[in-house]
């Protein structure tokens, strides 16, 4: 009696893993953030960059649009982005806040001597947690906001010039 309990208990635990692994198995490994587009951003309280304070929703509502752009001087598609918020930046009807990303503050200082400064304001994420918020879990990545606060657009990677595109298309 004892071992017919101790085969069954054996062969509910093997169906019990056998099951748990084929239901991983149907489970997308993806992780997508395109669903946050249409969606109203709250709660923001983003450390600017050099002085004492807080960028708040108050900030992104100052335009008709915000780009928020998460960046660091470590990160290389970074570089190959930045011609393109360079070129957004002459946009008047466009703020671009500079989030940056789990960087040194001298580096990035360095990084925007070297290559330009597009950004309106420059607010930073020491630690990442900030972001997390956002959707971000890689950077590059950039957020198109209107002055409602609701995200137009995600682009996740650096930006190309048909992003840039799209961003002009949108905003004018």
């Amino acid at each position: 009696m004892q071992t017919k309990v101790i085969k069954l208990l054996i062969i509910s635990i093997i169906i019990f893993i056998i099951g748990v692994f084929f239901m991983g198995l149907n489970k997308s490994s993806i992780y997508d953030t395109k669903s946050l587009e249409g969606q109203k951003i709250t709660n923001i309280k983003l450390e600017h960059f050099s002085k004492k304070i807080l960028l708040t929703e108050e900030y992104l509502k100052k335009k008709n649009f915000t780009l928020i752009n998460f960046w660091a001087s470590w990160c290389a598609p970074c570089r190959l982005e930045h011609p393109f918020l360079l070129k957004l930046n002459s946009e008047t009807k466009l703020n671009i806040l500079g989030v940056n990303f789990k960087d040194k503050k001298n580096n990035a200082i360095n990084f925007l001597n070297s290559y330009g400064n597009p950004y309106d304001e420059l607010v930073r994420d020491d630690l990442g947690k900030k972001s997390v918020n956002f959707g971000v879990y890689g950077i590059p990545e950039s957020i198109l906001v209107n002055k409602d606060l609701i995200i137009i657009k995600k682009f996740i990677g650096p930006l190309s010039n048909e992003d840039y595109k799209i961003i002009q298309k949108i905003i004018k």
